[in-house]
């Protein structure tokens, strides 16, 4: 039977174009206030149906990203200060005037048997991506520790780079889609290291976040490990099925 058509595989073509649309509109590609292009457009830019687009479309909707205006088109509401997605654990505090950027400490293949364990995996390879977030021309306010499967587009990050620069494009890219959420939260003080990598003193309290992330089956997607500066950021929870 064919499965051209089916559920899994129209998800998988949503949550694809929704997660390139998500990072256009992160990256500023589009900024607050523009239009996206047409349904028409972006069916063909995508190789998808308008009823795909649609889909998609609704989950940027959903998560005010964007409003689409009947009769008119779809409007850019993200301004640039909020930098999670509904899988996330926390975001700046909204009303800030400056602008954030990132930068990549560490892209690399590693080898975790206890990460594997705990994940329940049988492979052991990971692909390391450790980034700071910062104000420009300022200290950094985020440290971020992902561990993904170092599979397809995954495995070839170190020396291919990610696809459109985007961690959440390469995942999609290798064919994972996240779908379920475990998250712990908390205040710890930064040790020596981190307190260096962020430009603070050891001891200083952050807030922790830890994120493990799983796709519609269990299977494991994605663990990020966390420290946000308390005085830019606010938890922001959301739960329920993310297909």
């Amino acid at each position: 039977m064919s499965t051209v058509n089916s559920p899994r595989r129209v998800r998988l073509k949503r949550d694809l174009v929704s997660m390139e649309l998500r990072d256009a509109i992160r990256e500023g590609r589009y900024g607050r206030g523009a239009m996206l292009p047409g349904e028409l457009e972006l069916a063909q830019q995508f190789d998808v149906s308008r009823g795909t687009i649609r889909q998609a479309l609704q989950e940027l909707s959903e998560e005010r990203l964007i409003e689409t205006r009947s009769g008119v088109g779809s409007f850019v509401l993200f301004d640039d200060h909020e930098f999670s997605d509904p899988t996330s654990w926390g975001m700046p505090l909204l009303g800030s005037d400056v602008t954030i950027e990132s930068q990549i400490l560490r892209m690399e293949r590693v080898v975790d048997q206890e990460l594997a364990a705990t994940v329940g995996l049988p492979a052991v390879e990971f692909l390391a991506l450790d980034r700071t977030r910062h104000v420009v021309d300022g200290k950094p306010v985020s440290l971020e520790r992902s561990r993904v499967p170092a599979i397809g587009a995954l495995a070839a990050a170190p020396e291919e780079g990610l696809v459109n620069g985007s961690l959440a494009a390469t995942i999609a890219a290798a064919g994972l889609v996240p779908a379920r959420i475990e998250q712990w939260i908390g205040v710890a003080p930064l040790n020596d290291v981190d307190a260096a990598l962020l430009d603070r003193l050891p001891g200083e309290p952050f807030l922790q976040l830890v994120r493990i992330a799983r796709d519609a089956d269990g299977a494991f997607v994605e663990r990020v490990v966390s420290w946000l500066d308390p005085a830019r950021f606010r938890v922001h929870v959301v739960s329920g099925d993310l297909r």
